[in-house]
């Protein structure tokens, strides 16, 4: 068997997380899973273990400099190293007219989504730069919303459309170190935040329909896909959608 990996997944408690982070098992990877609630945490971690997996559940606040520094330091001290990094962590507010968006809600909404993904993306850059062999992979959860926005929705694609900035900084100063670093948006996977889209989301016109979504494990198989890749190879963006869904096209 080949040396296992070690991987950081944050969001890992459920939706895309969880179901990155499993696949991510079992690919021999030792699965770091982050995230907010513990109790979820420890279900993700349960399913690794059923499919004969290694997996480590650590509830942390991926907004706090120091406990994102002190995690990812002393994970790589204990486990050696750091192959991967998927920054899935993400939240939303309810939709909301611009005109109507709270201060607060916006804050919230910046501070998970990019503020976030940056402090684990700086903390796993230093040890991936620092670490021997030296290198690693960063993957972001841009999201399709990094793309284009749906209607009522400014924070959140506000920071998704940031993941895009953030990732192509992140791979152009991760070249001199072997840091590869990509993106990958996804549209309308059959998760509880997408449960909405069964009765019906607003449309760009005003109207209210029903989207149609995909299974959840394909999404982690372009995860899977990213991660497995060589170092001297890298997507550096990737869409994942369910084929019929609203994206493309003229509104």
């Amino acid at each position: 068997m080949q040396d296992q990996k070690l991987a950081i997944v944050t969001g890992a408690g459920t939706g895309v997380g969880q179901a990155c982070a499993l696949a991510l098992s079992k690919e021999n990877y030792l699965v770091v899973l982050l995230g907010r609630r513990i109790q979820k945490l420890d279900e993700t971690a349960a399913k690794i273990s059923s499919v004969g997996g290694s997996a480590v559940a650590i509830a942390m606040d991926t907004t706090n400099p120091e406990e994102v520094t002190g995690i990812f330091e002393e994970t790589a001290s204990r486990h050696g190293r750091i192959d991967l990094l998927f920054n899935n962590a993400g939240v939303n507010t309810p939709a909301t007219a611009l005109e109507d968006l709270s201060y607060k809600d916006w804050q919230y909404v910046i501070d998970v989504n990019l503020t976030g993904s940056f402090l684990c993306t700086q903390a796993a850059f230093r040890l991936m730069k620092a670490q021997k062999p030296m290198g690693g992979r960063i993957i972001n959860n841009g999201s399709v919303s990094a793309q284009a926005p749906r209607p009522d929705s400014i924070a959140y694609t506000a920071t998704k459309h940031a993941m895009n900035g953030l990732t192509r900084s992140t791979a152009l100063d991760g070249r001199q170190y072997n840091i590869a670093c990509g993106q990958i948006d996804i549209g309308n996977t059959a998760t509880k935040m997408t449960s909405r889209m069964e009765s019906g989301v607003k449309q760009p016109n005003g109207n209210i329909e029903i989207e149609p979504t995909m299974d959840v494990t394909n999404v982690a198989a372009a995860v899977v896909y990213m991660a497995n890749l060589p170092l001297n190879t890298n997507v550096l963006a990737m869409t994942v959608m369910a084929t019929a869904m609203p994206l493309v096209g003229r509104g």
